[in-house]
């Protein structure tokens, strides 16, 4: 009988016990008693412990200790194994067994105390040994079917390569060979008895949870057909996970299904080397790809005029040009080849590739002016498969397909200045990632650039980052206009000419020295291509063995070649952007405001479309008033 507190400690039973025992007043939140099993437990001194209330013994649980000791006192006997009690160090899940004792009208709650987590590992052993000698007892009862099956294959089950192992219609393991032993890391003695679903097979590849429900194996114990899977895994003891392909056949005994053998490959390393050989392919896929960029691009090249023509001339500036090409050429400097449109920037450019180095590696061009902003990125750094709308595929960049060769970039005074700092990027560190792509890829490029701007008035302006500008001049070339090298002319004009002969198959035709003095003293707005254009219209346009110019060049102001200077004749910069914009008026007029294509104002003019759109742009022309114009 609990008489008072002083008779309770010096119970020598409850003092001595083994168990952790502890009495509380729910109504005074006082600890009452406790032995010294309770002191090992929490690792406190009594007297401390003493010192508690129970609310501060059980503090990170106090309404959870409400709720129990209200259980208690309503029913008399509780249990649960949710509290933590406070410990030396921490706190601490314990397992508590309860009673209410009433003495004196007052109510006391004696609670015998476990460390949880140690009691439900002794269960769990303990289950394990039950359903163990379940297993062995549910196994005997169906040992017929399963001892003749292991002893008529015995064997084949000690001697086979594959896994192999049986479960009865419950799903516990039968029997296990000893490949499925060292395939699995278990050994027979640790999965008989127990589900092998949930010992193996319990988790998909991706980490998600895998219902026995879905599982095929035992699908086949629920239809009575053969289930072979292809692709999965089953985890090792290890916790590692082996990809498998298995087939899960059911087992009879006079017509009732008892169970299923299942026999698994352990396919990792096939799986490894199909993936080894999938990315060869890939790469080499992607070989091909940049080969066929590589192909379309130089035929790109091939088709554009320009590409076949060699530099013609023997003036004092064109031997200087040529001169500063063999320099250039060896070396890895960038160049910056400036000049008006037509001047042959891109035979300059191709000149210098052609006797470097990486003569043997394409060289890749790309129009500047013709890439809209949006577009810039994949255009120029290639993209990956769905990282944006119309992304069907992987591409790669013109950065990628020039690696090892040599990059130009045309018309590169057109790109916005919000862009300018990833090229600049690129070109500086050779490192670039495709949009979509977390990998950063090398390459080893050399970079020359053209342009028909003042790009160092634009860095002035704010338009052109500066230093941009300074990493691609750091090689000029002056691409010099064709008013300037007029001892060139009738060279130029014999090359076109040969060449439009042999292309519109024209007969033998010529060009008299008056005419080509007439040709010497036009200024050439559009310099060497408005001179290739001109001579194949007036081909196409012949009617006799000669070719003439008058009526073609009747509205142009021509150039005083005297000796002596005529400050009334000579045109200024001024004078000549004046008369290339009324030029480009006239054109579109006369076009109905069509830019390209066949008799469009590009092609009367005798310049790039991209080069037109650029003036009429500077020039601030509204090339839509000229629509349909009379």
């Amino acid at each position: 009988m609990l008489m008072n507190t002083h008779n309770i400690k010096s119970d020598f039973l409850f003092e001595q016990a083994s168990t952790a025992q502890l009495v509380l007043d729910p109504y005074q939140d006082k600890v009452v008693a406790v032995n010294l099993a309770v002191s090992r437990l929490i690792g406190l001194e009594q007297a401390d412990i003493y010192a508690m209330s129970a609310s501060q013994l059980f503090y990170n649980c106090f309404a959870e200790l409400i709720v129990f000791t209200e259980e208690t006192i309503t029913s008399g006997i509780a249990w649960c194994d949710h509290l933590l009690i406070r410990t030396a160090e921490s706190e601490l899940r314990v397992e508590i067994t309860a009673s209410i004792h009433i003495e004196s009208e007052r109510s006391y709650i004696f609670m015998t105390l476990q460390p949880a987590d140690e009691i439900e590992a002794y269960r769990g052993q303990s289950d394990a040994h039950r359903h163990y000698k379940s297993g062995i007892s549910h196994w005997e009862r169906i040992s017929r079917v399963f001892s003749e099956f292991e002893r008529e294959n015995q064997l084949i089950l000690d001697s086979a390569g594959e896994g192999i192992y049986g479960v009865d219609i419950q799903g516990v393991t039968t029997f296990v060979n000893p490949a499925a032993e060292r395939i699995l890391g278990y050994s027979k003695d640790e999965l008989a008895g127990l589900n092998i679903h949930n010992m193996v097979h319990h988790t998909h590849a991706d980490g998600s949870h895998y219902p026995i429900n879905d599982c095929p194996i035992f699908e086949a114990i629920r239809d009575g057909k053969v289930h072979k899977v292809e692709d999965d895994v089953f985890w090792s003891k290890s916790g590692k996970a082996i990809d498998v392909e298995y087939t899960s056949t059911p087992i009879r005994e006079n017509g009732m299904i008892v169970g299923a053998v299942v026999i698994f490959h352990d396919v990792s390393e096939r799986k490894k080397d199909k993936k080894r050989l999938l990315d060869a392919l890939n790469e080499v896929k992607t070989l091909k790809t940049q080969l066929e960029m590589e192909n379309a691009y130089l035929q790109e090249e091939i088709e554009s005029e320009f590409n076949h023509h060699q530099i013609v001339g023997k003036s004092p500036a064109i031997q200087a040009t040529l001169k500063q090409i063999e320099l250039v050429a060896p070396t890895e400097a960038t160049v910056l080849i400036s000049g008006e449109s037509g001047t042959g920037k891109e035979l300059i450019a191709r000149a210098i590739h052609d006797i470097s180095d990486r003569s043997n590696r394409p060289l890749i061009r790309v129009n500047c002016a013709a890439i809209p902003d949006e577009l810039f990125e994949s255009e120029f750094f290639g993209h990956m498969k769905g990282s944006f709308t119309g992304a069907t595929s992987d591409k790669p960049g013109r950065f990628e397909i020039a690696d090892g060769g040599t990059l130009f970039l045309d018309e590169v005074g057109e790109i916005p200045l919000h862009l300018q700092s990833k090229l600049l990027r690129v070109i500086q560190e050779q490192q670039f990632e495709r949009i979509g792509d977390t990998r950063t890829r090398n390459v080893d490029v050399r970079i020359i650039s053209a342009t028909n701007r003042d790009l160092y008035k634009q860095v002035l302006a704010g338009d052109f980052r500066e230093d941009l500008y300074f990493r691609l001049n750091v090689f000029p070339i002056e691409s010099v206009p064709l008013r300037e090298r007029q001892d060139d002319i009738p060279l130029l004009t014999q090359h076109f000419l040969n060449r439009a002969i042999k292309r519109n198959k024209k007969s033998d035709l010529r060009i008299s020295l008056n005419e080509l003095e007439k040709l010497k003293q036009y200024h050439w707005p559009g310099n060497i291509r408005e001179l290739e254009n001109i001579i194949e219209r007036q081909v196409i346009l012949s009617q006799g063995q000669h070719i003439r110019f008058d009526n073609l060049l009747a509205s142009y102001q021509p150039v005083d070649n005297n000796n002596e200077l005529n400050t009334d004749k000579i045109l200024t910069e001024d004078d000549f952007r004046r008369q290339d914009k009324l030029n480009i008026i006239s054109a579109l007029k006369f076009c109905n405001g069509k830019l390209f294509g066949k008799d469009g104002a590009a092609e009367l003019i005798g310049i790039k479309p991209t080069t037109l759109a650029s003036r009429i742009k500077k020039y601030q022309i509204d090339r839509n008033s000229f629509k349909f114009s009379d």
